[in-house]
């Protein structure tokens, strides 16, 4: 059975994508811990990060430098930190969350409900920041 991750990459499920590519995509998380909180998830259902063939973890980190200097440019926080845990979704993941406080890294600290306004806004300034910083898998076919 297809995991969320899968069912979202696929459209099966609606997502707020702000990258697509053929090994990759992100989209925001309905449960953020700031505004802007990204997950890059590898289309291929890997469960565990530690067994990730090293081209496609080189390729997702690549993606998330690229969605992280997109977030300091459209949210500004002090850092974005990155989070790989795994335990909720059985499918590779890294969590990208723009933050100015160390307790905004806490899943604990979740918004489980979140302003979908507010959601679709935060993903359309990281949009426009990715096609300011040029790159080619931001288009105007990822939208909410």
């Amino acid at each position: 059975m297809a995991t969320i991750f899968t069912r979202i990459i696929d459209g099966d499920l609606p997502g707020r994508f702000v990258w697509r590519d053929e090994r990759c995509a992100a989209f925001l998380t309905i449960e953020p811990l700031a505004p802007g909180h990204t997950l890059v998830v590898p289309r291929e259902e890997v469960p565990h990060w530690i067994d990730l063939d090293a081209g496609l973890a080189t390729h997702l980190m690549l993606v998330a430098q690229a969605i992280g200097r997109a977030q300091q440019v459209a949210f500004s926080p002090s850092r974005v930190g990155i989070l790989v845990i795994g335990e909720e979704v059985p499918h590779t993941h890294l969590h990208l969350v723009p933050f100015d406080r160390l307790e905004q890294m806490d899943i604990a600290n979740a918004d489980r409900d979140a302003d979908p306004a507010a959601l679709d806004a935060a993903a359309d300034r990281l949009r426009t920041a990715l096609r300011d910083a040029g790159h080619p898998e931001v288009d105007a076919s990822l939208n909410g």
